[in-house]
């Protein structure tokens, strides 16, 4: 495979994984990190430092709201949930591992 065509092909994954955490926002981030290790506000971090990597400057706010398909503070408001005890105790604990 060439690398235009694996190219082509990682971005097409990263557009159905943002449909997918789109379709998918009763998942709270605090549930992704527990989980996965990871949430939408990586991505937007992810996505920021790969724009670096070519040159172009894309602020925070401007990442996330590519990752979140709309302003932070707006899905925030929207659909972000407080998270439980439970969640925070499992948030914690895999940060000390």
């Amino acid at each position: 495979m060439d690398q235009q065509t694996q190219n082509e092909i990682e971005a097409g994954v990263f557009r159905r994984l943002l449909e997918h955490l789109d379709s998918r926002k009763d998942v709270q981030n605090i549930e992704l990190m527990n989980l996965a290790g990871f949430c939408r506000n990586c991505l937007s971090k992810w996505y920021m430092a790969e724009a670096e990597k070519q040159g172009i400057s894309v602020d925070y706010d401007a990442a996330r709201e590519r990752v979140y398909g709309e302003s932070y503070d707006s899905w925030k408001e929207k659909y972000q949930t407080e998270a439980t005890p439970e969640q925070l105790a499992a948030f914690e604990a895999s940060r000390n591992k």
